[in-house]
């Protein structure tokens, strides 16, 4: 399977996969013509969509895609039912699209009913999970996000997260000034600086690679509680992620 990233909207990306013969997967389609400007250059055929939830600026095309495709199946939890969603998907559910199997997760936190989807090596996790942070909590709260990251971080080092937005810089930006001596932080945020000076794209990125410089799955790191002046409890570390994201909410 190939993937590729659309840029759209301020800073969205669409992610499609497709196969040889050029039948293609399309995720979170917050707007319809760069869609459908790649998928004609490449004579793709696009045969499904996959929903992580209900924002705009991640169903915005789904309406269009469909009147272009007829007989598009579109995948979404319930909460994209009226946003164009045909087959809704729960915790747990297998969907089998050009011989890829995905695994539905429920991933709670920036909106109540948020889904990835895990194809290995594959995450499309939406707005839950992004380079070097994590979503914003207009919906749920910050132990479900915490808990839907923690779900995340079972998967394989090597899964590539596709996330939805070009975030890293500023996650980046962020995470250094809380740990400003982590050198794994520092050297991962003057790489970003320099590719998006060039106007390069930073994802997806490894699994591995965020349990190094994604402050959102240190949490029980004892060098992020004394920078943020707490000593939590291991059962009570989830309060450690909601410093944290209050933090990047004011940042």
């Amino acid at each position: 399977m190939n993937l590729t990233s659309i840029p759209a909207l301020q800073d969205n990306y669409i992610w499609t996969l497709n196969n040889e013969q050029g039948d293609c997967i399309i995720v979170d389609p917050g707007e319809a013509q760069a869609v459908l400007e790649k998928v004609y250059a490449n004579s793709w055929h696009p045969v499904a969509i996959l929903l992580t939830h209900h924002h705009q600026d991640h169903v915005g095309g789904v309406k269009k895609l469909c009147e272009s495709f007829p007989g598009l199946v579109v995948y979404g939890p319930a909460e994209t039912q009226d946003k164009g969603a045909t087959r809704i998907v729960s915790e747990g559910d297998i969907i089998n699209i050009l011989d890829c199997e995905f695994s539905v997760i429920f991933t709670p936190g920036h909106t109540l009913g948020h889904v990835s989807y895990y194809s290995s090596p594959y995450l499309f996790c939406g707005d839950t999970m992004f380079s070097g942070g994590c979503g914003r909590l207009f919906e749920g709260t910050p132990e479900q996000m915490y808990q839907s990251f923690q779900k995340i971080n079972q998967l394989p080092d090597e899964t590539l997260i596709c996330c939805a937005h070009e975030y890293t810089l500023s996650n980046l930006k962020f995470a250094a000034a809380v740990l400003p001596h982590d050198a794994r932080i520092t050297a991962s945020y003057q790489q970003i600086k320099d590719l998006r000076a060039e106007n390069g794209i930073t994802l997806p990125t490894k699994l591995a690679h965020e349990r190094e410089i994604n402050l959102f799955l240190r949490t029980q790191d004892p060098d992020l509680q004394k920078a943020l002046g707490v000593n939590i409890l291991p059962d009570q570390v989830w309060q450690t992620f909601a410093l944290l994201r209050e933090k990047k909410d004011h940042f």
